[in-house]
């Protein structure tokens, strides 16, 4: 019989599902620190708002040959 058509060892396939699991606990806290940065940068913005950040274009610099043009 060929070896790779043989049984694996338990040892081997501990060692994958070892493998799989570390990884996909490396997966879920990469996610979950991108979850919790976001969370904070937003509250971080919110906090941090300037009377300007009320208005729309508040801070857009505009020169006098654009008004009025209807674009």
């Amino acid at each position: 019989m060929l070896p790779a058509f043989c049984r694996k060892s338990e040892s081997d396939e501990s060692l994958a599902l070892r493998a799989l699991g570390w990884a996909s606990v490396a997966v879920g806290v990469a996610a979950l620190g991108l979850y919790v940065g976001r969370e904070l940068r937003i509250r971080y913005k919110f906090k941090n708002r300037k009377p300007e950040d009320f208005y729309a274009h508040a801070g857009d610099t505009y020169s006098e040959a654009e008004y009025g043009v209807g674009t």
